[in-house]
């Protein structure tokens, strides 16, 4: 028996050394600088001119200024409308593609191919086609040119001056970069699922919609979750595509200015005070919108019952 109880703190001895890599890792990386950054967000910490201000001690200032300029709640919306505008019809088209992709009935020929080609945006550098979007949508670019040519604009539309327009592209682009993705996390989720009970629901009658709607829908619901978070934590971080579109300014009228953007300002002029505490808010307004969701979402069982 003792020899037994030996053999097994040995055995466990050893899981605990292979943990040790990423014990090591997460603490450099990641405890370290999230404890910093906490750490900053309390000094007054900046470069004016050639002058180094701080680092001072100043408490919850930091704090109460990004909260009263009045720029966070403007940035704050405009993150969640590209986000929105771009998680919609990702999740809906990825559904579609992931049921059809999955239904054996349908025998659709070319299945590699395809799987292939929707992940392929995934791996396009979002400043390269972030760059691509901007000259197709130029003023001067080949999209108004089709356009004009075809009557359908009298003369060119000005895409990035528009409000609208721009944030369209940017949730376009990221719904076209990420949807092939989240198609992938939802076929592997439907592949899960037990034939048997799609068999069983056809032997008693029922449709392809109701099996989806009553079977493959609800017994997904935790891969929906993963995707949704790791969506909005995604959507909250939004930056490359919005800072090279706009060239960094959030144009027009800093409306499709995120708040990652924001906080790249406050970094790239040093105001490390700022910066932190900029960084703690996202930190903490993910993590709530993350409670959120898994609240609404996660708690149920299928047959609708908490």
């Amino acid at each position: 028996m003792n020899n037994k109880k030996s053999k097994v703190v040995q055995y466990n001895r050893w899981g605990y050394i292979f943990l040790i890599p990423f014990v090591v890792v997460y603490l450099i990386f990641q405890m370290i600088p999230l404890v910093t950054t906490v750490y900053n967000s309390f000094f007054e910490n900046y470069r004016s001119g050639l002058t180094q201000i701080g680092p001072n001690f100043i408490g919850l200032e930091n704090y109460k200024t990004i909260f009263t300029n009045g720029d966070l709640p403007a940035y704050t919306k405009n993150t969640l409308i590209m986000w929105v505008l771009g998680f919609v019809p990702q999740i809906i088209i990825s559904l579609l593609l992931g049921a059809w992709f999955t239904d054996p009935s349908l025998r659709l020929k070319g299945q590699r191919f395809f799987k292939t080609v929707i992940y392929l945006p995934n791996l396009i550098m979002a400043s390269a086609f972030s760059m691509l979007f901007f000259t197709l949508f130029a003023k001067t670019g080949p999209i108004n040119s089709i356009l004009v040519s075809l009557g359908v604009l009298s003369e060119p539309y000005a895409f990035m001056d528009n409000v609208w327009s721009v944030r369209g592209l940017v949730a376009f682009m990221n719904m076209i970069m990420w949807f092939g993705n989240t198609t992938i996390l939802l076929m592997a989720g439907m592949l899960g699922i037990d034939t048997s009970l799609f068999e069983a629901a056809e032997v008693d009658g029922a449709t392809a919609s109701q099996i989806f709607w009553r079977i493959t829908l609800p017994l997904l619901r935790p891969i929906l979750i993963y995707v949704m978070i790791t969506s909005l934590i995604g959507g909250l971080q939004m930056f490359d595509v919005p800072q090279i579109l706009t060239n960094g300014t959030g144009d027009p009228a800093r409306t499709s200015m995120t708040l990652i953007m924001y906080l790249n300002k406050h970094l790239f002029s040093k105001n490390m005070g700022l910066g932190g505490a900029l960084s703690v808010f996202l930190f903490i307004i993910t993590g709530i919108l993350s409670l959120i969701v898994f609240k609404f979402s996660g708690n149920t069982d299928p047959d609708g019952k908490k």
